[in-house]
């Protein structure tokens, strides 16, 4: 304490050795305060310290960028869509195998698609939807006929049988199953043509009779209206009409065939 209480009279003034003289007595003072705070409290500050810097070095290293913000684009604004107009034309089933199909030709080319756009030019308001399956046989077209009779075809033009009889297939088969579709068509308010075919000479004469035959009762039995022989009007000495295979029309060919059929039809496209 003597430190800080000056003895009476003595000058304030003296020289700078003399107050020097009290400076070990004050950290003798420093140290005494430090150790009446105690290791224990000074230990206690630190950790709290310590605690703090950890839990702010973790919330800076955890907090997220601030996302920009979200531009929404507006959805671009479609025109109205007109909708579809009905189409009010008769519809034309062909219901056949590859000659129908078009075996052979490019697309367009078939004697259905010949059909069509001669009545387009004729303005005679009727659809045709060709329905012609390479290879099929009359037991096929039997089994597929429904997705046929739902098109709620006005006219069908049934044109099966050709493979039947390249195949031999027994004539009470065939028979059948034409009269199945006949009877299916009909029962749906269809008039149905069918067309006729017949058989290279190599099957032998009464085979090729006893087929045209069933076209021909068929016909006469349901009373619908026949075409002998589709391919007729094409049958030349040189065969130039088919193709190479000597069964199958080509493109000038199916042009013809089309004429035959429409000459067939035509009193029923009214």
């Amino acid at each position: 304490m003597m430190a800080t209480n000056w003895p009476a009279g003595m000058d304030r003034s003296m020289p700078r050795r003399i107050s020097t003289r009290w400076l070990p007595v004050s950290m003798d003072l420093v140290r005494l305060r430090v150790s009446r705070i105690g290791t224990a409290s000074i230990m206690l500050v630190l950790v709290r310290l310590r605690l703090f810097l950890i839990v702010s070095f973790a919330l800076v290293g955890c907090s997220k960028p601030e996302a920009p913000p979200v531009v929404r684009e507006s959805a671009p604004v479609q025109a109205p869509v007109a909708p579809a107009v009905p189409d009010g034309r008769k519809v034309l089933v062909v219901f056949g195998d590859s000659i129908s199909a078009g075996y052979g030709l490019d697309a367009g080319l078939s004697f259905p698609d010949v059909m069509q756009r001669t009545m387009d030019k004729e303005k005679l308001p009727w659809r045709v939807v060709n329905q012609g399956i390479s290879g099929d046989t009359t037991a096929g077209g039997a089994a597929r006929i429904d997705g046929a009779v739902a098109l709620k075809p006005a006219l069908v033009l049934l044109e099966l049988g050709g493979n039947d009889g390249l195949r031999g297939i027994p004539l009470a088969s065939t028979r059948e199953n034409l009269e199945k579709m006949i009877v299916a068509f009909q029962g749906a308010g269809a008039r149905v043509v069918l067309a006729g075919m017949t058989l290279p000479p190599n099957y032998g004469p009464d085979y090729i009779r006893g087929f045209e035959k069933v076209f021909k009762d068929l016909a006469g039995k349901y009373k619908v209206t026949l075409i002998p022989f589709l391919l007729s009007d094409i049958v030349t000495q040189d065969l130039r009409y088919f193709q190479s295979d000597g069964i199958h029309p080509t493109a000038p060919g199916a042009e013809i065939v089309a004429g035959t059929t429409l000459r067939a039809i035509r009193p029923m496209l009214k």
